[in-house]
């Protein structure tokens, strides 16, 4: 009874086994001549030679088309979604596959702008490290509506030729700003790495209250936020330009930095400060570090809208980019370094060892869209 009940287990998952893979070859063969328009962030030249690797790679393996088109904000892709779905345009879709997470990924998601779930029939979910939080975005629950891509991390990079000891606090940096004025800054709300500057900064300076990880409630939010508005009142005084003017994006500050107008510059990415080197965008003695506190993290994901034109490419796509090839590139320190979100077993080189620190949850979702309009409303000129 035990070997028969043993072997009909095997046959089982055998069977599960062998439909699995039929099911990804048909996915595979309808994929074969699309082209897959990915919605992602345009503002770094090493991601977008990376991305181009990357669509040379399928389409030499899967004769898939992939598109990168640049956009500086994915919230700009959240309303041509919505517009699309208010005009009941369900098939033949515009966008393909988005890099989302956030407050962008849970709008998507509630206004059920997303196809799937489909992350865990993805060959390549295997080798996902399922101990990361890689199921939940933002305290959102995926529900596999989105597929992990890599590591984020708020960090920042300072010379060491010219600045030894950095702020290791947002305390420190206003002390910094006060005695070297018009050296620091942070990119304009509602980039993300600014918003980000936000959120890090009202984690230290509430520590780290226990409201941030719930829904704003809009009668706590103002006094909540009251040390962050005085924070930043100081601030702009003596930051970069009086406060008037912010940098761009992070790109802007990185080029700051090595102009020497700044003495800090913010990156998502402990690891970039590598590839800016390789490239000679940032010199040899330039180092990144976090706050004493530790970094602001999150895992950044891949999606599909619902109403795609290309579905079974975009899937064919996000589970090449989820390979253990992809993500070695990926997490390159010379190419891009973007920390991996697979195990590390199934790295090579340099990817095995991409420097991570002591990791800050993000808040709720919705403190980024409150933050970025009560900032908007006070500083934006």
């Amino acid at each position: 009874m035990t070997l028969r009940h043993g072997l009909l287990t095997c046959l089982l998952a055998l069977t599960s086994f062998l439909s699995f893979a039929s099911d990804w070859q048909a996915i595979e063969q309808r994929a074969n001549g699309q082209t897959v328009y990915f919605h992602a962030w345009g503002g770094s030249q090493e991601i977008n030679r990376y991305l181009q690797w990357a669509a040379n790679e399928l389409k030499s393996q899967y004769n898939v088309t992939l598109k990168h088109v640049k956009v500086t904000d994915i919230a700009e892709t959240s309303t041509r979604l919505l517009a699309e779905k208010a005009a009941g345009k369900n098939h033949q879709g515009s966008v393909d596959m988005v890099w989302i997470n956030g407050e962008n990924f849970k709008s998507m998601k509630q206004n059920q702008l997303l196809f799937g779930p489909f992350v865990d029939t993805l060959p390549n979910w295997q080798y996902v490290d399922k101990s990361m939080p890689v199921d939940v975005d933002f305290t959102e629950p995926t529900n596999g509506l989105e597929a992990p891509w890599g590591v984020g991390q708020l960090v920042f990079i300072h010379d060491s030729a010219t600045l030894n000891n950095p702020p290791r606090s947002f305390a420190e940096m206003l002390s910094y700003a006060k005695a070297f004025p018009h050296r620091i800054s942070y990119p304009k709300p509602p980039e993300f790495h600014g918003t980000s500057f936000l959120k890090a900064l009202l984690i230290e300076l509430t520590n780290n209250d226990a409201s941030l990880t719930k829904p704003v409630d809009p009668s706590s939010f103002d006094s909540i936020t009251q040390p962050l508005w005085q924070y930043l009142d100081e601030f702009h005084q003596v930051a970069w330009r009086g406060g008037q003017q912010f940098p761009a994006n992070s790109s802007e500050a990185l080029q700051l930095l090595d102009d020497g107008q700044l003495s800090l510059a913010i990156t998502f990415n402990p690891n970039s400060v590598y590839s800016a080197q390789a490239t000679g965008k940032l010199a040899e003695s330039t180092k990144v570090y976090a706050m004493d506190q530790g970094a602001l993290s999150n895992i950044h994901f891949l999606a599909i809208p619902w109403n795609a034109s290309a579905k079974e490419g975009a899937q064919v796509a996000i589970n090449f980019l989820l390979s253990p090839k992809a993500q070695s590139r990926k997490g390159d320190i010379q190419i891009w370094g973007d920390p991996s979100i697979l195990q590390n077993q199934y790295l090579t080189g340099s990817a095995k060892h991409t420097e991570q620190f002591k990791s800050l949850p993000e808040p709720h979702p919705s403190w980024q869209l409150a933050l970025e309009k009560a900032w908007l409303k006070r500083y934006s000129n």
